[in-house]
C-alpha cells in the first residue's frame, strides 16, 4: 500500500469511530462489529501497518465510505466533519503533553488484559477506557464536545461507550499525524485520496 492509501485507512477509521460516536449519541444504541473494530485498534499500538491496527482494511468499509462522501460533498452529517476537527485539534493538544500520553499508553496497557479475556466491547472494557478518557483526555481544553439526544446522554453506559470510542477516534488521529497525514492534505491531495478510497472499497 501507498503512504496515501495508510493515510486514508487513519482517517476512515477516525470517520467510522466518529460516526458511532454521533450514533450512540442520537440513539444509545451502536454497531457492536464497528465499535469492536475502533476499540481493537486501541490495544494495537505495535501493529506493523495501519490497516492491521484495525485488522483489516474491509473493516474500514464504513468508514471509506464516509470519508468518500465527505470528500464528494454528500456527506449526511453535517456535524461529523465539526467533530473530526475537533478531534484531530484534540490530538495535536494531546502529543504535546508526554505526561498525558504516558498516563493514557499506562492506562491501555493496565486494561488490555480485561480485553483481551472478555473482548474490546465488554461493558467493563468499555467503563474502564471511558473512566480513562475522562481522567485524561477528558481534561484537555477545549473540550470536545458531543451533541445527541439529552435522554440517552444523561445515562453513564452510554457516556462511558462514547468516550471510549472517542479515544478510539484519537488514536486514529494520532495514526494519521504519525503517516504525514496534515489538513493540507484535503486541500492538496484529494484527488489522490478520492483514487485511494476508490481502489479500497473496490
Amino acid at each position: 500500500m501507498s503512504i496515501i492509501d495508510d493515510r486514508v485507512l487513519a482517517l476512515a477509521g477516525l470517520a467510522q469511530a466518529l460516526r458511532q460516536v454521533r450514533r450512540i449519541a442520537d440513539t444509545g444504541q451502536s454497531d457492536a462489529q464497528v465499535v469492536e473494530t475502533a476499540l481493537d485498534s486501541v490495544f494495537r499500538l505495535d501493529a506493523p501497518s495501519p490497516a492491521e491496527v484495525y485488522g483489516d482494511a474491509a473493516s474500514l468499509r464504513p468508514g471509506l465510505r464516509a470519508l468518500r462522501d465527505y470528500l464528494g460533498g454528500s456527506g449526511d452529517d453535517p456535524l461529523l466533519p465539526r467533530l473530526a476537527m475537533a478531534v484531530t485539534q484534540l490530538e495535536r493538544r494531546f502529543v504535546q503533553d508526554h505526561e498525558m500520553a504516558k498516563k493514557v499508553g499506562d492506562g491501555i496497557a493496565a486494561i488490555a488484559p480485561d480485553a483481551e479475556r472478555l473482548g474490546s466491547a465488554h461493558p467493563e472494557v468499555l467503563s474502564a477506557l471511558g473512566s480513562l478518557y475522562a481522567e485524561t483526555v477528558s481534561q484537555l481544553r477545549p473540550r470536545v464536545l458531543v451533541q445527541g439526544n439529552p435522554h440517552y446522554l444523561g445515562q453513564a453506559g452510554v457516556v462511558a461507550e462514547i468516550r471510549a470510542v472517542l479515544l478510539a477516534a484519537l488514536r486514529s488521529a494520532v495514526l494519521w499525524r504519525q503517516l504525514g497525514g496534515s489538513p493540507w492534505d484535503f486541500l492538496f491531495r484529494r484527488r489522490d485520496m478520492a483514487a485511494s478510497i476508490a481502489a479500497l472499497l473496490g
